[in-house]
């Protein structure tokens, strides 16, 4: 993705709730969107009027918030990163959930493409490998358990 098309780890942390929180009805409300990311209503307005400008959502000032099509690509990819790193922590680090998903909801923003790609590489890899007979994931778990982390 082009520089000047990048988005901050905030402005994905917004486009990612307006993403989940409008699979269901469509649309977004700004104060879901403030208590979904605990945030007061006021930092959503802004976040909201810049990613209007970027034509990411459609927005007008106390109405439903929706992603355009361009915004559903790009919270897709941020959402997709999320899962990607969740999914790792939990069923091959066997990271408790909820930790889990915090700690991914940091990381996705740091970690390039390269590295969620081999992280997702090294899960699929290690599942195949356990259909196999040895149970990499297990005995790694094990192996935290018997150092006690």
């Amino acid at each position: 993705m082009a520089k000047n098309k990048q988005l901050s780890a905030s402005l994905e942390d917004y486009i990612e709730a307006i993403y989940n929180l409008s699979q269901g009805a469509k649309v977004a409300r700004s104060r879901d969107i403030a208590q979904n990311l605990g945030v007061a209503r006021a930092s959503v307005t802004g976040a909201l009027k810049l990613l209007n400008s970027k034509g990411l959502i459609d927005y007008q000032p106390y109405g439903f918030i929706s992603l355009t099509e361009k915004g559903r690509q790009q919270a897709e990819s941020v959402v997709r990163r999320h899962n990607i790193i969740e999914s790792f922590f939990v069923n091959v680090l066997g990271v408790e959930h909820q930790t889990a998903k915090q700690a991914a909801c940091k990381a996705e923003h740091l970690l390039g493409p390269v590295v969620i790609s081999k992280l997702l590489s090294f899960t699929e890899f290690s599942m195949n490998y356990s259909k196999k007979g040895t149970d990499i994931i297990a005995d790694f778990q094990r192996y935290c358990r018997s150092k006690g982390i």
